[in-house]
């Protein structure tokens, strides 16, 4: 697979290039530099095909001149053993595709992964190590550092807020010998960010310690989100109803960009619903309207590389026709105020608790039913985190609370004997150093 930035479609680079320089210098972000056709792999698979094999099927077809078939399934097993997503039929036509089964409840859990274990084999093919930089306040920390544990080519920083980490395993800790070193900025989580911010700005400390990101940021970590879509397919291929949709909720778009790159890869798919939000919304006419695509692309900034948005990504699938926005992506608008009582409705109507994020997808079907053929069709409700993580919420909503796992309930620990930083970037910097032992 060949990847061009967003800003400049004429200069290709492998895979293996932009997962470990990820940061395009023009500032843009990596994408598939055309179209790939995997419907004989698609249509092939079926719902006695584990995740694994289908992740690790679609490794090799997308990846095949930088990874034999062996290697594919290599990675795909390492990343996939023991976790996969779900898929429960709600009604007739609904379908929830649960994400939240891996081993922190997350729905990051299955590209970090993947991320993780495509990382260690390029680093081990070509005898060569990384670091893995990243600012975290909650539990996508939890999620990068189960990822990257235990690593032998990888080492991973987490920098945390004052007094903010917490629900990591001892035994993956540096101080114990492990591979993953927490520490706590004296500051908040926009400081810490502003650290990484400074860290991947210095393209010769970028290179000289193999710093690269674990968020979507990096198309590796992207990429095999485009597997949660063909999973789900091969579930309910032969149960669906006339047209299928993906109801996706916000975020920062990496899943809905997921979908459209599952989409341009030959999956059979009418359309995308989605929660609007100020980046991505509908005009007077009811009509898909992206904002950010008024700003020239010469004219805008670099994409954060601490905190992503995939809009970008989004405006490049689409720049060849514009119209093919309108017909193939619905936002809707749902008022946040609205989401206890979607909640509500989906545990009485359906039995299923969700969280915000999704309840606001949820609400978004109906919102808009009025553009797309949803009630002649079928709908597959993307479920994005373990709704454990908003039991108070969810219980004030209806009446009952989920049931919280155990590595939720270890999920608020502290962790003990955290380094501290003062917040100045040189403090982290030399921590870096002193971490991988490479001084200038």
């Amino acid at each position: 697979m060949q990847l061009v930035s967003t800003r400049n479609g004429k200069k290709s680079v492998s895979f293996r290039n932009a997962v470990l320089d990820c940061l395009p210098r023009d500032g843009g972000l990596y994408v598939p530099a055309r179209e790939e056709d995997l419907r004989p792999w698609v249509m092939y698979m079926d719902e006695t095909t584990s995740f694994s094999s289908i992740s690790g099927t679609l490794t090799s077809a997308l990846l095949k001149e930088e990874f034999s078939p062996v290697v594919s399934e290599r990675i795909a097993a390492t990343a996939f053993s023991g976790y996969s997503p779900k898929l429960r039929q709600l009604d007739d036509r609904l379908f929830s595709l649960e994400l939240f089964h891996g081993p922190t409840g997350s729905h990051k859990d299955f590209g970090l992964a993947w991320l993780a274990s495509a990382l260690e084999h390029i680093l081990t093919m070509e005898d060569r190590e990384a670091v893995v930089l990243a600012a975290t306040a909650g539990m996508t920390g939890r999620s990068i550092a189960r990822a990257f544990a235990g690593k032998r080519r990888l080492k991973t920083v987490l920098v945390y807020p004052k007094g903010g980490a917490r629900g990591l395993d001892p035994e993956s800790l540096a101080k114990n010998g492990g591979n993953i070193l927490p520490i706590e900025v004296d500051g908040s989580l926009d400081d810490a960010l502003r650290l990484v911010r400074g860290a991947y700005a210095n393209r010769e400390l970028v290179s000289r310690l193999g710093l690269t990101l674990a968020n979507t940021v990096n198309i590796a970590r992207l990429l095999p989100q485009v597997f949660f879509y063909m999973f789900a397919f091969t579930r309910i291929r032969r149960k669906a109803h006339g047209d299928i949709f993906y109801a996706v909720p916000s975020g920062n778009y990496g899943n809905l960009v997921a979908g459209l790159y599952a989409w341009k890869f030959s999956l059979p798919v009418n359309g995308f619903i989605t929660d609007s939000t100020p980046a991505l919304s509908c005009d007077a006419t009811g009509r898909c309207v992206c904002l950010d695509s008024m700003v020239p692309l010469e004219k805008r900034g670099a994409n954060d590389p601490a905190s992503p948005s995939n809009i970008e990504r989004l405006e490049q699938v689409f720049q060849a026709s514009p119209a093919l926005l309108r017909g193939l992506v619905f936002p809707a608008p749902v008022a946040p105020a609205s989401v206890p009582d979607l909640m509500l409705r989906a545990y009485r109507d359906h039995g299923v608790m969700l969280d915000s994020a999704t309840a606001s997808a949820y609400g978004a079907i109906d919102a808009a039913r009025d553009r797309v053929d949803s009630d002649e069709g079928t709908v597959v409700l993307v479920s994005k985190d373990h709704p454990s993580f908003e039991a108070d919420q969810i219980r004030v909503a209806c009446g009952e609370a989920p049931i919280v796992p155990d590595f939720v309930k270890t999920a608020a620990e502290p962790v003990a004997g955290t380094a501290s930083i003062p917040n100045d970037l040189a403090a982290l910097v030399t921590l870096l150093e002193d971490f991988t032992g490479k001084r200038p």
